[in-house]
């Protein structure tokens, strides 16, 4: 009977491919079997440039600019002159490597040409490889497709790889980091196994349950396996978007009365409600990524320029992940400055139906205008920080307070189980609670089993894409072209 059983683990497996596997996507790759070129460092003058290669005339390429001396070494440097194949001219002494496939970032025979990088030295080793019969210029990303296409690489480790890229802070770095090391693909493989364990449960009780030999407690197992899957996948999605705010940035916004005091981006004047619109630049805020958004002053607007800035100032809030509250330390008893405690600060505030959502710092800046040694003015409000933007004084707390609240907003890329990035690995982990959910409330074993083998349809649609040519395409587009 057990060997019938794991015949079924089998089948199982063959369902939905297997998520997290090393064996390939089965997305045809553009334009596979023509060999691929382009510069993968950066444009400009550099003192090295890297040129890559992929495909089978990888080394017909490798051996016709270095004529007449054969490949060398799989994956050690070694120092050759390069030359035009059509004319012979020199046009480089550079470091090559080869590295015969499928034991390379894309699985196919690969070359690298370590040049000088000047325009002329990076144009004249180009247009050679242009010249070798079967090679092409490659496409934005098709590097990073090929080796996705080879299982190299899966899915999420391919958008790990382009955050990496892309990564502007340390916690950026970090996280790209981790989900390129293969975590996040891990962790599926292991909600894929534990489904296939329970598919494999069901489809025994369907086919073995009359058999006196069955095991009793099998549909226990697989119920109690997918309570543990549903609790899993629960705690990931109740991440607050983490992981997405840390790549792409967490929203905070500067908002206070007129004249609270801001940095001088734009013309700035004494006279009140000539802030009109939202200014938006991002910052790296102590190692984490935010989209900083200075407010117009919030009163009751006059004209209908002002009237616009402030209805805006009030879009931005509604949406900030923290609100930058700033007032003027020396005018906290104006009918502004009570208003704007009103209406943002105090917990019977008009924004409170956000409170779940957003987070607050209160900073009273113009601390120097404060007469030494009077009475505290500010003592009646809630936690706060003294600022002043003219002296510098109380910059370092506001940072420090500031990495504190995109700690909480972003969490530790470094520690904790990986954090979900995209809104499609929100979706598909919905998809796959739901359907888990629908298992449970199925009354009978066969829609019970066609609600796990669409759940596990989820988990593969997260790191291999499905085969769906329109979501490849919007990930592979993001990579510069020699990537």
């Amino acid at each position: 009977m057990w060997r019938g059983l794991w015949t079924l683990v089998a089948r199982a497996a063959r369902g939905p491919r297997r998520p997290c596997t090393r064996q390939g996507s089965s997305t045809p790759v553009p334009g596979s079997g023509a060999t691929i070129f382009a510069l993968s460092s950066g444009q400009g003058r550099c003192g090295i440039a890297v040129i890559r290669s992929s495909g089978p005339a990888s080394g017909h390429a490798l051996r016709s600019l270095t004529a007449p001396r054969d490949l060398p070494q799989a994956r050690r440097a070694c120092l050759r002159l390069l030359s035009d194949p059509r004319s012979g001219e020199p046009l480089d002494r550079a470091l090559v490597l080869w590295f015969p496939g499928p034991q390379s970032f894309t699985g196919e025979d690969c070359a690298e040409f370590h040049v000088h990088g000047g325009p002329a030295v990076v144009s004249g080793v180009l247009q050679a490889l242009g010249s070798v019969p079967g090679l092409r210029p490659a496409e934005a990303g098709e590097f990073t497709r090929r080796a996705f296409a080879h299982g190299k690489l899966s899915l999420t480790e391919v958008e790990g790889l382009a955050d990496l890229i892309h990564a502007e802070t340390e916690a950026q770095r970090r996280q790209a980091l981790r989900q390129l090391d293969g975590e996040l693909s891990h962790l599926c493989q292991g909600w894929a196994d534990t489904l296939t364990k329970a598919l494999a449960y069901v489809e025994a009780y369907i086919d073995f349950g009359e058999d006196d030999n069955l095991e009793e407690g099998v549909l226990e197992r697989a119920d109690s396996q997918v309570r543990e899957l549903e609790v899993a996948l629960g705690a990931h999605l109740r991440d607050a978007r983490r992981g997405q705010r840390l790549r792409l940035g967490a929203h905070v916004v500067v908002a206070g009365p007129p004249n609270a005091g801001r940095k001088p981006v734009s013309i700035v004047s004494p006279e009140p409600g000539t802030t009109r619109d939202v200014l938006e630049t991002p910052v790296d805020l102590a190692g984490f990524p935010a989209l900083l958004s200075d407010t117009a002053g919030l009163r009751e607007a006059v004209g209908l320029v002002e009237q616009e800035g402030v209805r805006r100032a009030h879009e931005r809030l509604e949406q900030a992940d923290l609100i930058l509250a700033v007032l003027d330390a020396s005018d906290l008893a104006s009918p502004s400055s009570c208003n704007f405690l009103d209406m943002i600060v105090n917990p019977g505030g008009a924004w409170t139906s956000n409170g779940n959502s957003q987070r607050l710092l209160l900073v009273l800046n113009k601390s120097d205008l404060l007469p030494p040694g009077g009475s505290d003015p500010s003592s009646d409000l809630p936690p706060h920080l003294l600022l002043s933007c003219l002296t510098g004084e109380g910059l370092d707390g506001l940072l420090e307070a500031l990495r504190k609240e995109l700690a909480e907003i972003c969490g530790d890329p470094s520690t904790g189980p990986p954090l979900l990035t995209r809104a499609r690995h929100q979706h598909h982990l919905q998809g796959c609670l739901d359907a888990l959910g629908h298992y449970k409330q199925a009354k009978d074993v066969s829609l019970a089993a066609e609600a796990l083998r669409v759940a596990r349809g989820h988990l593969a649609h997260l790191t291999s894409g499905g085969g769906t040519e329109e979501i490849l395409d919007i990930i592979f587009r993001d990579f510069c072209v020699g990537k």
